[in-house]
């Protein structure tokens, strides 16, 4: 049982494993739509394709084609958007729920990824890897004292989510640097982090006690904003702050006082407000900060990843059964008579 799924993207796709698994698939019809198209063009594109391959980072995706309320009243055939990873950012889950559209990311494709860049940018913080090379620059780095670092073996790490990428990131700093390591997450119970070695705690021990904060959460109306000047204040002096997650979870002025003061001792950024940041961004040129540019998960391997696991989604939807990773999964009923409908099949 198939039908010809039309599945439209916006400009480039990560990696060609998307388009090599897709062609493997003869149910799998898919659509470029240039970057270089006019609004109206994209729109017409969209409309004939019954689903959408998302970009996911809000900033490289045109404003008109993010999967909102006004992008989906024109879209009447759309039966699923799936993002390009983990993040989907450019969707919006209630408005795809109030279209029946079918919501799915890539979470767990690009984990080890972003996990090892995680870590290592706690090494290079720890380690005095930023502001070393900024004193040999400015031939100020005559005394290797001034740079002393800190060993990550033994830390107490605290991370602010436990999805597919925390616990890679709990993994090896376990494995590697015998950490302790303590996790927040609402959404993960305490039995399935201790089965993993994770103590469960809330929020203010995760700033009290850890030698480093790293952020592996979703951006969400709950998360945005949620690392201010209040959360910077609570946490250990000279802690080492990482996120590879979301920009605007962190207050970016926040922390670049925090750093300002020597309560934050180095940061490492792989995301932000506005991505690329601005290059006079204050954080961009201060000594103790690591930055990158929404990288961690761009790999080889990640991007294969994610591509393939894409793919094999649409196929699953064009076979008739539901695929993994669904955001909204409160749409299935309507969503099903909506897929009945476009396509005279019935998913149990």
């Amino acid at each position: 049982m198939t039908f010809r799924l039309r599945v439209g993207y916006v400009g480039w796709v990560p990696h060609l494993a998307f388009l090599e698994t897709a062609a493997a698939d003869p149910a799998l019809e898919i659509v470029k739509i240039p970057l270089e198209a006019s609004t109206d063009e994209m729109v017409q594109a969209l409309s004939s394709c019954h689903a959408y391959y998302v970009m996911a980072a809000r900033d490289e995706l045109p404003k008109p084609v993010h999967v909102t309320r006004e992008l989906l009243a024109k879209l009447p055939n759309l039966l699923m958007a799936a993002s390009y990873g983990a993040g989907y950012d450019p969707c919006d889950p209630i408005a795809c729920t109030e279209a029946g559209v079918l919501l799915l990311n890539q979470a767990g494709g690009n984990a080890e990824g972003v996990a090892e860049h995680a870590v290592g940018m706690m090494l290079a913080c720890l380690k005095r890897m930023p502001d070393s090379h900024a004193a040999m620059k400015a031939g100020q780095a005559a005394d290797r004292s001034a740079q002393m670092g800190r060993d990550l073996k033994g830390m107490t790490v605290g991370l602010v989510g436990f999805g597919n990428v925390g616990r890679r990131t709990a993994q090896i700093l376990q494995l590697a640097f015998g950490c302790t390591v303590i996790a927040c997450d609402p959404y993960v119970d305490a039995a399935t982090m201790e089965a993993l070695g994770v103590r469960k705690v809330d929020l203010p021990e995760i700033y009290a006690a850890s030698d480093v904060v790293s952020l592996h959460c979703p951006l969400t109306p709950e998360t945005r904003g949620m690392v201010g000047a209040a959360a910077f204040a609570a946490m250990k002096k000279r802690v080492v702050f990482v996120t590879t997650a979301r920009g605007s979870i962190h207050d970016e002025a926040a922390l670049f006082a925090a750093l300002q003061s020597g309560q934050v001792a180095g940061a490492g950024l792989d995301v932000w407000e506005q991505e690329p940041p601005p290059p006079d961004h204050p954080l961009l040129h201060h000594p103790h900060v690591i930055a990158s540019q929404h990288i961690a998960g761009v790999t080889e391997q990640s991007r294969a990843n994610i591509t393939r696991i894409a793919a094999l989604a649409f196929s699953d939807v064009a076979a008739g059964r539901l695929p993994p990773r669904i955001i909204n999964p409160e749409v299935l009923p309507r969503w099903k008579q909506r897929y009945r409908q476009a396509t005279g099949f019935v998913l149990d």
